[in-house]
């Protein structure tokens, strides 16, 4: 299993236009790609209702993890979508 932690920077929960690209790069995949907070449980990645409900805040970590070939690629683009400011 791949995983990345990931500081984020913008509030993927409370934005749709991170979380829609967010989901949109994991539904790409083949495999589940689950997040979650530090300590939290996980929630699938390819379900924008469940990113939203993480209700990330600046600053927070997220896990985000996957299993798979191209699990690090895909896990990469997942952590720079995570990462990046809105």
């Amino acid at each position: 299993m791949a995983q990345r932690t990931v500081s984020v920077t913008s509030e993927v929960g409370l934005h749709a236009r991170p979380a829609a690209t967010f989901v949109q790069t994991a539904a790409k995949a083949p495999y589940d790609v689950t997040v979650a907070k530090a300590g939290g449980s996980p929630v699938s990645a390819k379900s924008i209702l469940s990113v939203l409900a993480l209700d990330v805040r600046q600053g927070e970590s997220i896990v985000i993890s996957a299993e798979g070939d191209g699990a690090e690629e895909l896990l990469d683009e997942l952590a720079r979508i995570a990462a990046a400011a809105s």
